[in-house]
């Protein structure tokens, strides 16, 4: 049909004869907002690869602007107007703004030199089509993820792009930069440019999709309009079961001294005036937009970040935190918000990155390691938060989302920390995932854990945290319980200036 921009019929693809999509039918229109959405490993990164060309089905046809493919290369899906925003945006980091959205119009223009009045010409213009305005002569690592994916996004209108595939676009965004790149797909949308929006944040998906795809286990199990689906029926669809979570529900023990008092700290340019109590069993939240002093609080606590003044006690006794080291000798864990570059050694085996925080408890007197102990100790953290893998000596990286953190997790939960604070403790995990890591969150404070939870998704703060500090420019401005707010009333107030 003559508003469809790619159809995709009975697609199956294997590897090593694992079957990773199994009859598969896709069909995007003109115009139209669709979203994907599954668990990990139920093959939307599979089926956007073969969307893009960069796999072939073993069998299946893609009709894309009414033409038939036998055999999609790139090359032809970025001549039929399809283009896909990957996580880690493709962008080049040491180039400027311009240079990242010109870069292929003047590779496909063969010209032996430069012309760098073009090259700002062309971004200029590819930014005006989204209305945004960006520094074109800033390097592509100094901005913000936000302003990497509108670069992306410019950059695809410059090759004509009819479809943009996004995968996880939000999935590092605060609420307020999420309904900017809305705003942003909507213009779009109105010019006739279709959008595949793939999430695993169910909320937005509710929000910004016209239509709907749910994939399982390599198939698409469900597709209809956006009005035939409620958060329910998506997560029934989804897992294949119903998935129901109890809010956290707890007082601390106020006659007993908290796990951490923070009295009037401060740290130049970041953090002014922090006042607060974490005590055993508790989950406090705290959120706040991009800026706003929530990562600089964590990194504060754990060393990071100097503390110019204030006070800290543990148990009641006065602690002073100046490096990791003091941070970690005084029982506190961090679980990093980029698990990724921060958290893991990728290429090193899933029980190397559990133990490595503890190692060195597992020498004996001679400086030698305990191979059958070591085992022991990965073997038993594998178990106990039930991280999927065959084998522990396979590398972190061959591991989903919601593995790799529970393998962070593991890590710290080794050296038996008495706070953890969990920056982002669910980004870019699928909705089976998120809810076992929440579970786990919430069996660790009913251990007398005290947890420091830094998130902007609304939903997950309400449901396991007992309280909530709501941060900007550095300060906590006010304290919520669940109780007192609900979705609406949270996101407004977090983006409130």
């Amino acid at each position: 049909m003559a508003d469809e921009i790619i159809r995709l019929s009975n697609i199956n693809k294997a590897f090593a004869g694992v079957k990773a999509l199994q009859d598969v039918t896709l069909t995007i229109e003109r115009g139209k907002i669709h979203c994907l959405v599954g668990e990990n490993g139920c093959g939307k990164s599979t089926l956007i690869k073969i969307m893009a060309g960069v796999y072939q089905r073993d069998s299946g046809s893609v009709v894309i602007n009414g033409k038939e493919f036998e055999r999609l290369h790139p090359i032809d899906a970025i001549r039929e107007g399809i283009q896909v925003i990957y996580q880690d945006f493709s962008l080049f980091p040491n180039l400027t703004v311009a240079e990242n959205i010109a870069l292929n119009e003047q590779l496909a223009d063969g010209k032996r030199l430069v012309n760098w009045g073009n090259v700002r010409q062309v971004a200029e213009e590819a930014l005006a089509q989204i209305e945004v305005r960006l520094p074109l002569n800033a390097r592509v690592e100094e901005m913000s993820v936000a302003s990497k994916q509108l670069i992306a996004i410019s950059k695809a209108l410059r090759q004509n792009a009819q479809l943009i595939i996004m995968d996880e676009p939000t999935s590092a965004l605060t609420e307020r930069e999420v309904r900017a790149l809305f705003g942003v797909i909507h213009k779009l949308q109105a010019r006739g440019i279709a959008f595949l929006f793939v999430s695993h944040k169910l909320n937005e998906v509710l929000e910004i999709s016209q239509t709907i795809m749910v994939m399982r286990n390599g198939s698409n199990v469900s597709v209809g309009d956006r009005s035939e689906y409620d958060h329910k029926r998506l997560v029934f669809e989804m897992t294949g079961h119903t998935i129901g979570e109890k809010a956290y529900d707890f007082t601390p023990d106020t006659s007993r001294p908290p796990l951490l008092r923070v009295e009037k700290l401060n740290a130049s340019g970041a953090l002014e005036d922090i006042n607060f109590d974490l005590y055993a069993g508790e989950i406090v939240g705290v959120t706040g937009l991009l800026g706003s002093g929530r990562t600089e609080l964590a990194l504060a606590l754990f060393g990071m970040l100097p503390i110019q003044s204030g006070r800290l006690t543990m148990g009641g006794k006065p602690v002073q935190i100046r490096t990791i080291q003091d941070a970690i000798a005084n029982g506190i864990g961090y679980v990093p918000e980029d698990r990724i570059t921060e958290g893991l050694f990728l290429e090193q085996s899933i029980g190397r990155n559990v133990v490595v925080r503890t190692i060195d408890r597992l020498r004996g007197a001679l400086g030698l390691t305990d191979v059958q102990e070591v085992n022991a100790q990965i073997n038993e953290w594998v178990s106990a938060l039930r991280i999927k893998t065959s084998d522990p000596a396979l590398p972190v990286k061959t591991l989903s989302g919601g593995n790799q953190q529970r393998v962070v997790l593991a890590k710290w939960l080794a050296s038996n920390p008495r706070v953890m604070i969990l920056n982002g403790p669910t980004m870019g995990v699928d909705i089976g995932s998120k809810n076992e890591l929440h579970e786990m969150i919430k069996d660790l404070a009913g251990k007398g854990m005290g947890l420091l939870v830094i998130s902007d998704d609304i939903p997950e703060l309400l449901q396991i945290c007992n309280r909530i500090l709501l941060m900007r420019r550095g300060r906590i401005v006010e304290e919520i319980t669940p109780e007192q707010t609900d979705e609406n009333q949270l996101a407004a107030k977090l983006i409130e200036d």
